[in-house]
């Protein structure tokens, strides 16, 4: 049984669904599922994959199905760990586990620096924050391309030009600048222009993400098992590396998952992962002992 429900603050309507039962069945806590700029319809297969389990997804505000009233279109990931943390509050189910996915990973991260008690334990699966990179600077430079090709022809072309990035291995080199600008075609996109200039990806509306510095020292002293993550299939690329970084920051090695940066998903949008062998990963991440 899934039940939605809508949390109002004085910024947003916080649209966040609960599958299962609340007080747990088991006992064990809630399974908080996080993305962004995905919002919770991209974890459909994922959370069916946990049936004994009650999973909590969301729609960051501006996202999805949660309005924002702030004014902003930007997107934070501190303003969203304190919208986690208050959806968190508002299911009274004590701290949660949480599996967390690309710019969620990093609100996660930013949600067990500022709240360290919500979480028992993070799985942050390749987390995109470029201030960890040796070539932090040319990363930068690399998103800021993408963004001006996206400005200047539209999301086919914009989105060209980020698939070009986030799959380039290793660093961004000056081979990687003087490469012509991606046809859209080559990846079965349109050529033309939509006219829109508002995706939260390839836009800078979510820089904020890609430049979060990770809280090493509140991160080691928060009582949170916090637990990076990597797809086998993203070795090299601009994610996997973050991934790898963040957890050397850490002290700990990345931890392997199936599949690529979208490993858990199914037919949600068209390019589909390994969801099955992902659930069993993740099931014996969050339980090692079992």
């Amino acid at each position: 049984m899934t039940t939605t429900h809508t949390l109002s603050t004085a910024e947003a309507d916080l649209v966040y669904d609960v599958r299962g039962p609340l007080p747990t069945a088991d006992g064990r806590p809630p399974l908080f599922m996080i993305g962004q700029p995905m919002d919770a319809s991209g974890f459909t297969t994922l959370a069916s994959l946990f049936p004994d389990r009650t999973v909590v997804t969301y729609d960051p505000r501006g996202l999805g199905r949660s309005r924002r009233r702030d004014g902003r279109d930007d997107h934070d990931p501190v303003v969203q760990a304190g919208d986690v943390h208050a959806v968190i509050e508002a299911l009274g189910a004590g701290p949660v586990e949480m599996f967390a996915s690309s710019g969620g990973a990093v609100t996660a991260l930013a949600l067990v620096a500022a709240h360290p008690d919500d979480l028992t334990v993070l799985v942050a699966h390749e987390p995109p924050v470029i201030p960890v990179l040796p070539d932090a600077e040319a990363a930068e430079r690399a998103r800021g391309a993408v963004r001006d090709r996206y400005e200047a022809a539209g999301s086919h072309a914009g989105m060209a030009a980020f698939i070009a990035m986030t799959s380039w291995q290793g660093e961004y080199t000056d081979d990687y600048f003087a490469q012509p600008a991606p046809d859209p075609a080559a990846f079965g996109m349109p050529t033309e222009d939509d006219g829109r200039r508002d995706d939260p990806l390839l836009s800078d509306r979510s820089w904020a993400v890609s430049s979060y510095r990770p809280d090493v020292d509140a991160l080691a002293k928060a009582p949170t098992r916090v637990v990076i993550a990597v797809g086998e299939e993203s070795t090299g690329t601009f994610t996997a590396r973050t991934a790898v970084a963040t957890a050397d920051l850490l002290g700990q090695p990345a931890t392997v998952f199936p599949s690529h940066h979208g490993g858990f998903l199914g037919g949600e949008f068209g390019y589909p992962g390994q969801p099955e062998a992902f659930a069993r990963r993740l099931r014996e991440v969050l339980d090692p002992a079992s």
